[in-house]
């Protein structure tokens, strides 16, 4: 799984706020590997859920949401340091990954996206066999001399 920074898109992000249009934020997340899938934790503090909207083009994991500041009709803002808008991630899903079942929770403002690896990419065991004689197995009474016998 790769995650892809466009320095383009973080340039025009950055010179519409300085504009006065702030555009989509970027949501902080962390992701991490959990034996066969992946976790992805996207901070959404004050996010409706049901604003949130994953969706996989592709290989492009889309994550949007949308948070509404209101204050009460007739109220004057004295400090506004928290913003509201728009928050949205890209991510590239690499191969191996079960797009399919993809799984998503939200609990105390976090978004809990679970990925999870595709079978033919999981680890697995190779049995390895002892082959004498064109083809013909080897066994273990075939291959251990007797008591007392030479080869």
């Amino acid at each position: 799984m790769a995650m892809n920074f466009d320095p383009f898109q973080e340039l025009d992000r950055l010179a519409g706020s300085l504009l006065g249009n702030p555009g989509p934020r970027m949501a902080p997340m962390d992701l991490y590997r959990a034996g066969d899938h992946y976790v992805l934790n996207v901070d959404l503090p004050g996010v409706d859920p049901g604003s949130v909207d994953i969706d996989v083009d592709g290989s492009v994991l889309t994550i949007r949401a949308e948070r509404t500041l209101g204050v009460p009709e007739g109220s004057q803002w004295l400090t506004r340091e928290r913003h509201g808008g728009t928050f949205l991630r890209q991510l590239t899903l690499g191969d191996g990954l079960d797009v399919e079942h993809i799984s998503a929770a939200y609990d105390s403002g976090v978004l809990s996206i679970t990925i999870p690896v595709h079978e033919s990419a999981k680890p697995r065991k190779i049995a390895v066999s002892s082959v004498r004689n064109a083809g013909q197995q080897l066994s273990v009474e075939q291959s251990m001399p007797a008591a007392g016998e030479m080869r």
